[in-house]
């Protein structure tokens, strides 16, 4: 197998100058125009840095979760999940964060990078709860670049087109997963029965 070895190497590949559309769009702060994409996505993965490596978490909630403090500043809050905290402990000990943010129907994504820290203010945390459930902490993302990426890997993969959507029954279930990884430790029937139940209490 042939592999690239260097960056000399691979700009020779892409030997294509970006177009001005591809460099324009990257600044250094939330213009506006892109404050509008935060404010209407609900889903962003969440990718970090730790010292076992790095980490993508999937991050979805009401629409306009994540929030514009001022054009260099993000606040999203932690909302409930598996405790494994992974996301937070890489932020603790690296601040290097990477955010995805997805619209359901659009061919847009929006992408920030930066720097991120975790606060517990009292205040902060309150104006993010919901059904009187605040997060336990906020995720605060000191922007460096963003920037919007092209539909076309939204409209290769078909992620919208209901034509392409994968029956529920050929996807494995948490259930069945956990079933096969743990041995029959934990039973597909009886986590997925539960699940309904568990997650309407556990939500926020």
């Amino acid at each position: 197998m042939s592999t690239i070895k260097n960056i000399a190497e691979l700009e020779a590949i892409y030997n294509l100058q970006p177009a001005l559309a591809s460099t324009a769009k990257e600044i250094e702060s939330i213009a506006p125009v892109y404050q509008r994409i935060i404010e209407i996505s609900p889903f962003v993965a969440l990718a970090t840095v730790g010292p076992e490596g790095l980490d993508c978490s999937p991050r979805g909630d009401l629409a306009g979760f994540v929030r514009v403090l001022d054009s260099k500043t993000l606040a999203m809050p932690d909302r409930r999940g598996n405790n494994r905290i992974d996301s937070l402990r890489n932020i603790v000990i690296d601040p290097r964060v990477a955010l995805l943010f997805l619209i359901p129907g659009s061919g847009t994504t929006f992408r920030v990078n930066g720097n991120a820290y975790l606060t517990i203010d009292h205040e902060l945390c309150q104006s993010f709860a919901v059904e009187e459930k605040p997060p336990r902490c906020v995720i605060i993302v000191k922007v460096e670049t963003c920037y919007f990426q092209c539909a076309r890997a939204i409209l290769r993969s078909g992620l919208w087109d209901p034509s392409k959507f994968v029956a529920k029954d050929a996807v494995p279930s948490t259930g069945d997963v956990l079933e096969s990884l743990t041995k029959g430790e934990i039973k597909a029937s009886d986590y997925n029965g539960d699940w309904p139940g568990r997650a309407k209490t556990s939500m926020w």
